[in-house]
């Protein structure tokens, strides 16, 4: 399987958990709850997830210790942002 596939194969899965969890669990939850079950429904599926991972900002000569925190690392490789809101802003 060549990168391309494997991409595929995460971000398909990833979007197959998502309705899986949003359909069980319907709309309204904060963003913990989705996020803990999306968590669970990947790593069911034979996935390594990590959960609210932190990632530097580097700005010039300066580096900022944790100043971004990834919701769901998926397989090293995808970045899953979840949001719970009524309606999606150009700043989400």
């Amino acid at each position: 399987m060549d990168e391309r596939e494997r991409l595929n194969k995460i971000t398909e899965s990833v979007i197959a958990s998502t309705m899986q969890v949003h359909s069980a669990l319907g709309p309204g939850l904060l963003e913990p709850a989705y996020e803990a079950c999306l968590a669970y429904e990947l790593q069911e599926r034979g996935f390594q997830v990590e959960q609210q991972k932190l990632l530097s900002l580097v700005y010039k000569q300066l580096r900022v210790e944790g100043a971004y925190r990834i919701y769901l690392l998926v397989e090293n490789t995808v970045i899953v942002e979840i949001k719970a809101v009524e309606t999606l802003l150009p700043i989400h």
